[in-house]
């Protein structure tokens, strides 16, 4: 197989964030697949098609790559922050689980800023310790296991970082994970709402859970509540090293 495929992160925004090697990947590509605002962000140049798709075809666009990088082409898929986190690397090879006519085909990932790595590094250092992230979009899977996990994560003294936490086909469910950290007794822990990370429009607020409200997130956030330990020291915010 003469094709290659490549699955890349652009970032969460800034082209300042977008690694040297995912530039050379993009610049090097006969085609480029993803969920169209991330396809948006590519500029079209003689000997490039793009491929946009909606935000709920990763299975069909992964298996779209697979068959055009079979056919010699080279296929690069975008995703927004880092390919892997919750985004279009596990996609691709559960397509490549699907087709093993194709698994011999030469296949890079190659990774990015997340949103998470991107807002923490803005407040300072929330992330010192041990974190987790969870998706709070239920199209993949449960709201009960979204919140088996978040009870565990709280009860473990995680810090942890909420990705998609509201959109508007789901305006109940961060309102309802809200309420449960509220009720395992994350009160008073510190919360931070980053939207936009990095983009023009960036905006960044930190709050106690107690007076965090469902109206301060949407698709463009990521939240991340601190675990007992998290702490302000002057503008900044960090999660101590160390634990009992």
């Amino acid at each position: 197989m003469t094709g290659r495929l490549t699955i890349a992160g652009l970032g969460p925004g800034d082209e300042a964030l977008v690694t040297p090697e995912v530039r050379a990947a993009v610049a090097a590509a006969t085609d480029i697949i993803g969920y169209a605002p991330y396809v948006a962000l590519i500029a079209p140049r003689e000997g490039l098609t793009l491929h946009p798709s909606d935000n709920r075809m990763e299975l069909q666009r992964a298996s779209e790559a697979l068959r055009l990088a079979s056919e010699g082409r080279n296929v690069v898929v975008v995703s927004s922050g880092d390919p892997g986190v919750f985004a279009m690397a596990s996609a691709v090879f559960e397509a490549l689980e699907q087709a093993p006519q194709w698994q011999q085909l030469p296949i890079r990932v190659l990774p990015g800023v997340t949103a998470m790595l991107a807002a923490a590094a803005r407040v300072g250092a929330p992330l010192g310790h041990d974190f987790c992230a969870i998706n709070l979009s239920d199209n993949l899977k449960s709201w009960t296991t979204i919140e088996k996990r978040l009870r565990l994560a709280a009860d473990a003294d995680f810090v942890i970082a909420m990705y998609n936490p509201r959109s508007a086909n789901r305006l109940e469910g961060f309102g309802r994970a809200l309420a449960l950290l509220k009720e395992a007794g994350c009160g008073e822990r510190l919360v931070i709402f980053a939207r936009a990370v990095s983009r023009p429009d960036e905006r960044i607020e930190t709050v106690k859970l107690s007076e965090a409200m469902p109206e301060m997130a949407d698709m463009r956030t990521v939240v991340i509540v601190g675990n007992s330990t998290t702490r302000r020291v002057g503008r900044w915010i960090y999660t101590l090293r160390y634990a009992e």
